[in-house]
């Protein structure tokens, strides 16, 4: 009787042993993505609740991510085999690609400042790209006060002197590994990606650095790109949702990729309708327009130069909605400093501080009654209606001097 009681202990134990090993594998494999990719699993519209969305994609073997109610879905990491069970369940209504999207414009020079010895901030002065909107002609009237900017980017340098008068926030959806919740209070910037294009949109007029479009805009670093310049749209998504749920009046998109992805599209298509404006980059490839910019529910902004010229690597396409300076565009940059990066990743930001201007002057949304129009006449592939001008979008006077040359 002893005996036998002996070898089932040992027996239980073995078994325990195997399981812990089996759970140390699979914990592994998660960790290394091992077989593994990342995927959009969107529900059933009678199948909403987070948790049982949760269960049934671990039923499958699969690892979820996070919850994106904004589409009825999830992100998860997936092997072939568990998107086959999953696709077999009625609850499941198709699975989307997570794919990768990356921010749309690099520095001229890589950057080499210290955050605990900052440079010496220089003398202010007034970023070309600026000038040419007119939109210093604007702020006697409006700065755009009151205007909440959500930056969806690498984050803002929450610190920078240029700019931490403006910040009023954050949130982060990026961690490392993918399985391991993100804490939504790391939203500094490890990249100065999204802290140039915060400069361009909202840069403090306080005798230092740079000045922004709308140097009175509240703005918000919404971190959905790792120190790397990359994310996913699952981030993104996420993004959106933090938007909506917290009353952003404009969210800044300086990012994209060339694949369209439904769920993406419908993230969009869901936070236009509640509300809130969306502005992203064209792309940087010369070819077809990115997404999200591609988006009828996305204001698509090309790259223009000093000369008022279309940058040769400015994606076209009947997706464009509007040009803006993007090329040696100065701005803020990660820790304390100063950065010129070219890319419609800087137009963009040019757009959206002229809509805080005008959301604060009470003045129409459409940009294009006041927009220049640059070569071939009229609404083009190239820069859609024409170069964004802040000062007659808010105010509504149409010369301030500065003609096209």
């Amino acid at each position: 009787m002893k005996l036998t009681a002996r070898y089932s202990l040992v027996l239980l134990l073995c078994a325990a042993f195997i399981g812990l090993i089996m759970v140390a594998a699979g914990s592994a494999a998660f960790a290394q993505g091992e077989g593994l990719a990342r995927r959009i699993v969107v529900f059933d519209s009678g199948f909403t609740n987070g948790s049982e969305q949760a269960a049934l994609v671990r039923a499958a073997a699969g690892q979820p991510l996070r919850g994106l109610p904004m589409v009825n879905g999830m992100s998860a990491m997936l092997s072939p085999g568990a998107e086959a069970a999953l696709l077999r369940r009625a609850e499941v209504a198709r699975i989307d690609v997570d794919a990768e999207v990356r921010a749309l414009g690099q520095p001229a020079t890589p950057p080499g400042q210290d955050k605990k010895n900052p440079p010496e901030p220089p003398e202010q002065s007034l970023p070309w790209g600026v000038d040419r909107l007119d939109a210093e002609y604007a702020w006697a009237t409006c700065t755009g006060a009151g205007v909440s900017v959500a930056v969806l980017d690498t984050g803002i340098d929450r610190d920078h002197a240029d700019l931490a008068a403006n910040i009023a926030g954050g949130v982060n959806f990026i961690s490392r590994p993918a399985w391991r919740p993100a804490d939504p209070g790391r939203w500094d910037d490890d990249n100065g990606h999204g802290t140039h294009v915060a400069g361009i949109i909202a840069a403090v007029d306080n005798e230092i650095g740079v000045v922004g479009v709308a140097p009175g805009a509240s703005l918000y670093g919404v971190k959905v790109l790792d120190r790397t310049g990359s994310g996913y749209i699952s981030h993104v998504i996420a993004g959106l949702e933090w938007a909506v749920a917290n009353g952003m009046d404009i969210v800044n998109m300086s990012l994209g990729l060339n694949e369209d992805v439904q769920a993406f599209e419908e993230a969009c298509d869901a936070a236009a309708a509640a509300g809130v404006l969306l502005v992203a980059a064209a792309g940087n490839d010369g070819g077809a327009v990115d997404y999200p910019a591609a988006y009828t529910s996305v204001t698509a902004v090309a790259a223009t130069d000093s000369g008022d010229v279309r940058a040769s690597w400015s994606s076209y396409g009947p997706e464009v909605d509007i040009a803006a300076p993007g090329v040696a565009i100065e701005s803020t940059w990660n820790d304390g400093g100063y950065e010129v990066i070219s890319g419609t990743s800087m137009a963009t930001p040019h757009v959206v501080g002229t809509l805080a201007l005008v959301l604060e002057s009470l003045a129409t949304a459409d940009l294009c009654l006041g927009a220049d129009d640059l070569p071939p006449t009229g609404d083009d592939d190239y820069t859609g209606c024409g170069l964004v001008d802040a000062g007659e979008s808010a105010t509504g006077i149409a010369d301030y001097g500065d003609d096209l040359p």
